[in-house]
């Protein structure tokens, strides 16, 4: 264990008998080929438990079933994190006044947390809006809207930035000198719309700020490295300087259906870019502060990278690839696709692989509706009053307890198989509250232990699919046409057999050979070395997709080139059995069931129930990891499946070379 000394301490250069504390050290380390949770040296578990009112008696559930690490919420400002629903703040305002900070609901949280459980493990969620008294202050901060009113603070301020890392820095230093340090691992830096790092707006974007055009034009003087030749041919613009350029117009008032054209296009393709890098700085930012005021011993993590699922560039999610390179970055989240139904998959927002690839740790935020699941109003009507938002049943789950068990087994199963974390977001408490589900969040902890991780190389996936996350800048519908195409998404998690999802910015990542089928899904056009990749790819035997914005193309090995004229969705079957063509193993046919393999665990969800045949490519050992059960010894096994049920099971080695 590392020695942490108390600050007080070490800025005397004392180091004090009665200071002398043993604090958790928290990392992301590989483990396995994938980034993984370390505390102390030590492989931890990576799921959490989270709720907005966080009541003792839930966190009790917890402790009773083996679960220690948890996240408490914290708001430097005294607004909801949604600024259109009406719903209040869950915590009292830390930053109450200028140089004034207020811990009282940090101490609560803590105190009931380590009452609760005393070998509790937290990480804060600090959202990081101002206060209004700080916004009425400096009006000149906030997104200036076009009828002169204000509408919360400016992301692109650099006051607040300012400002508000400061307040973080007071309140870590408070922490890791308070009794908290010893439960504290981390701080999830929070801001914009649902602490989701979103842009606030109503039904369309503005900020007509000066720090906004200040900033905008400085951002193009690096991008184009101060050549006013470059940025004049990026915008087909032979007047604009860096000192008169102005914003594109990204509001969404005026819409069309089709793709902009890349001549036309520079401004706003620009104005889009800066706008979703303005929030991965930020984000960069404030997990730098952390990492400084902590000496390195905290974790720091954010929800970013939607691009897989918020096809609307408006929100600021574009960016990803270049917070990838933080150094201060430990982790990224976001929930679970939002098609909340059984029988699909929910995939993360982002391309997860590509995280992944940067050795950043993935936490899903698991906010799965179960049927014990409560609305908000019925349980802190004083958070939500009436006349809010969400009042119509959004948070309720499924009807049956037995469907309520498939949805925790999915979500436990999809982490497993490909090497990620999460929570369980239990929001206002009570949502986990049965037996049966508090069983499946148990059996994430003991599967922990009882079967070590492995790489399990055989069962890595032989299908690559390539994203685009400036894909919406160029789709002038904000939002429509980049949605048709992502909803592929749906039927790549039936196909039969995983996939890896990266970033285009990653390709050089993907040697050619390492994967059967590799599909371009939404590139408009092909860099000379995407191009290049396609040509080289077929020449050593995989199958090549190409689905740009009208069209899809499909390059065989043997040369023969297809070319489907309006085709950019595709269904399970149709891609399941390309994959036949291809020579890639598919653990199930038939396209209708979600299935996850890798790492040793293959999970199996379905919607209509029905004898399953799953195909492994070696033989195994398969048992029931819950009961420890052999089901089957082979290189195949059958199970039968209930309408609307999960099944996670575990491969043993057996005597096996793979």
């Amino acid at each position: 264990m590392r020695t942490i000394y108390c600050i007080a301490c070490l800025f005397i250069g004392l180091l004090c008998v009665r200071c002398h504390v043993q604090l958790p050290l928290a990392e992301v380390k590989n483990r396995e080929g994938v980034p993984a949770l370390f505390v102390n040296g030590t492989a931890y578990p990576p799921y959490a438990y989270m709720s907005y009112l966080g009541e003792p008696r839930f966190y009790q559930e917890m402790e009773k079933v083996g679960l220690h690490l948890y996240n408490i919420p914290a708001y430097l400002g005294d607004r909801g994190i949604n600024s259109i629903s009406g719903i209040k703040p869950f915590r009292s305002p830390i930053w109450v006044g200028e140089n004034k900070l207020d811990y009282t609901s940090i101490r609560k949280d803590f105190d009931d947390l380590i009452a609760s459980d005393s070998n509790a493990m937290a990480i804060i969620r600090i959202h990081l809006d101002a206060p209004v008294w700080w916004e009425t202050l400096h009006p000149e901060s906030a997104s200036l809207q076009p009828d002169g009113s204000t509408f919360r603070t400016s992301m692109y301020s650099t006051l607040w930035k300012e400002e508000a890392g400061k307040i973080l820095a007071q309140l870590v230093r408070w922490l890791e000198q308070s009794p908290y340090a010893k439960h504290l691992i981390g701080i999830h830096v929070a801001g914009g719309l649902t602490e989701e790092w979103m842009y606030h707006f109503r039904d369309e974007f503005y900020d007509e700020s000066s720090v906004r055009l200040e900033s905008f034009r400085e951002w193009l003087r690096t991008r184009y490295s101060g050549d006013v030749e470059r940025l004049r041919r990026s915008w087909n613009r032979h007047d604009v300087t860096f000192e008169n350029a102005q914003l594109g117009d990204i509001s969404g008032k005026v819409r069309t259906d089709r793709w902009r054209l890349p001549d036309t296009a520079g401004q706003v393709f620009d104005t889009f870019v800066f706008h979703g890098e303005t929030t991965a700085d930020n984000i960069a930012h404030f997990c730098r502060i952390v990492k400084e005021a902590s000496r390195g011993r905290l974790l720091t993590g954010a929800f970013y990278g939607y691009h897989y699922f918020v096809d609307d560039p408006r929100r600021g999610h574009g960016a990803l690839a270049k917070l990838l390179r933080c150094p201060d970055l430990d982790y990224l989240s976001s929930p679970n696709d939002y098609h909340r139904v059984i029988g699909e998959d929910w995939a993360p927002f982002a391309a997860i692989k590509s995280v992944q690839l940067h050795g950043k740790l993935w936490l899903a935020e698991n906010d799965t509706r179960t049927s014990i699941t409560t609305l908000l109003r019925d349980r802190a009507p004083h958070i939500q009053p009436e006349g809010t938002a969400y009042t119509d049943g959004v948070w309720l789950g499924p009807k049956s307890m037995d469907e309520s068990e498939a949805l925790l087994w999915k979500n436990l199963g999809r982490m497993l198989a490909y090497g990620y974390g999460g929570w369980w977001f239990d929001m206002w408490g009570g949502w986990f509250s049965d037996p049966k589900l508090m069983h499946i969040i148990a059996s994430g902890q003991r599967f922990f232990e009882r079967y070590p991780d492995e790489a399990f190389p055989a069962m890595a996936p032989k299908v690559a699919v390539i994203v685009d996350e400036k894909l919406g800048a160029m789709d002038a519908s904000f939002g429509k046409l980049t949605g048709n195409l992502l909803r592929n998404r749906y039927a790549l998690g039936k196909i039969g057999a995983p996939y890896d999802l990266y970033l285009r910015e990653d390709l050089d990542a993907v040697k050619a050979g390492q994967y059967q089928v590799v599909w371009y899904m939404g590139l408009l056009s092909l860099t000379d070395e995407e191009q290049s990749f396609l040509e080289e790819a077929t020449r050593q035997g995989a199958w090549m997709v190409w689905t740009d914005g009208v069209r899809s193309t499909v390059y065989q090995p043997d040369g023969e080139v297809q070319r489907m004229d309006a085709k950019i969705q595709w269904d399970a079957p149709e891609i399941s059995e390309l994959l036949g063509r291809a020579g890639v193993h598919r653990y199930l046919e038939g396209g209708t069931d979600v299935l996850y393999a890798g790492r040793g665990w293959i999970c199996l969800h379905t919607a209509d129930g029905g004898d399953k045949l799953i195909k492994l490519p070696f033989r195994a050992k398969v048992i029931d990891p819950d009961s420890e059960a052999v089901i089957a010894t082979g290189d195949s096994f059958e199970v039968s499946m209930k309408a609307k049920s999960t099944r996670i099971f575990r491969l043993v080695k057996d005597d096996l070379k793979h």
